[in-house]
């Protein structure tokens, strides 16, 4: 084998499994399609911020240093993740791209290839951690082909100058749609578009319940309760975290919210009471999808996702996944909620493989 050990993904969730398996004394090979550290994290919009402390974010075995800004921002996290990276000298290669996993050909062969451009390595086992924002999710509305105005994602947003005085609709009520509204509304005329009416968390409530909510549904799993996965809220308090700009913003009145329009126009869109609005901008806060594509060779997908139990995939000896969120590990899409998952993970990994851990 080339590798005992093949990590396809170098963010949160893959440096939390390279953490556990250098503890069990299992070497791993880390591939990141990215050029530099720091995940989808350095991919994200300027003003972004943790949802709770540096206290309260730290990834398995480092605490996140405490700076200028607590709760950190982006840059903080990226900074945490190159020195987390650094601190225990993980084998990360990079930029490699990960084009397919598939099953060893050949008599007697056991275990996966991976596939990538950088070559092939042969490898009894496999943790699949390549998350989600390389897979925007855009919805389909009617009219949507025929406006001729700018729609671009949230993934490809960065800060709120560009569209100032435009008239922007900012389509999505979780998160980052909150967050981008919030920023957007004293600069441009913004309309928040939302299914249903945004639920706050109420504001002395940060991330901290949504990892406890998280923690509290790992709990139940182990106990062998059935938990429903994707649950949304902390609790069922809400949904949105009420970081300051959110605050500043709901409190000024700005978070003008609409339900979604009837059809878009070439120049706006249409709303359900019939009257038409003309539409500059339409920013897409819709979410994203598990990045997967490197599993097709082993035709699991299903609906989009691979079956597991737990984070094993059923149908393919040797592979696992971590990190895309609750259906893989209750909280496994956050820094702070990741860690149990990818230490169970590997427990799982070291005995399957027959080895001892060290």
């Amino acid at each position: 084998m080339d590798a005992d050990l093949v990590i396809v993904g170098g963010g949160q969730a893959g440096l939390a499994v390279a953490y556990y398996a250098r503890r069990a004394g299992l070497p791993a090979v880390v591939l990141d399609a990215d050029d530099r550290p720091g995940g989808a994290w350095q991919h994200m919009w300027d003003s972004l911020h943790l949802f709770s402390p540096a206290s309260s974010s730290a990834m398995p075995g480092w605490p996140m240093p405490v700076g200028p800004e607590d709760p950190p921002g982006r840059d903080g996290v990226v900074e945490y993740l190159t020195r987390y990276e650094q601190r225990y000298g993980f084998d990360v290669h990079r930029p490699v791209r990960v084009t397919g996993v598939g099953r060893r050909a050949g008599p007697g062969r056991t275990g996966l290839v991976v596939r990538s451009d950088a070559g092939e390595l042969a490898t009894p086992a496999v943790v699949s951690a390549t998350g989600t924002w390389r897979r925007p999710f855009w919805p389909a509305y009617p009219g949507q082909a025929l406006f001729r105005g700018h729609q671009l994602h949230v993934a490809g947003y960065q800060e709120p100058t560009p569209y100032a005085g435009k008239r922007v609709l900012v389509v999505g009520g979780g998160n980052s749609g909150a967050q981008v509204m919030a920023e957007l509304a004293p600069l441009a005329d913004a309309t928040w578009v939302v299914t249903r009416e945004p639920r706050f968390l109420p504001d002395d409530v940060d991330g901290r319940a949504l990892f406890a909510a998280a923690a509290r549904r790992r709990a139940a799993i182990l106990r062998g309760e059935a938990v429903e996965v994707g649950v949304a809220g902390a609790g069922g308090l809400g949904d949105v975290v009420v970081v300051p700009t959110v605050r500043a913003a709901r409190d000024a009145g700005l978070l003008r919210t609409s339900p979604p329009a009837r059809t878009f126009t070439p120049d706006g869109v249409m709303w359900r009471d019939g009257h038409a609005e003309p539409v500059d901008v339409v920013i897409w806060c819709t979410g994203f999808r598990p990045v997967l594509d490197h599993l097709r060779p082993l035709h699991v997908r299903h609906a989009g996702r691979v079956t597991v139990s737990g984070t094993r995939a059923v149908d393919v000896p040797g592979l696992w996944l971590v990190g895309y969120g609750d259906w893989t590990g209750p909280g496994s899409a956050t820094l702070a909620g990741v860690g149990p998952t990818a230490r169970d993970t590997v427990r799982e990994v070291v005995a399957a493989l027959g080895r001892t851990a060290a």
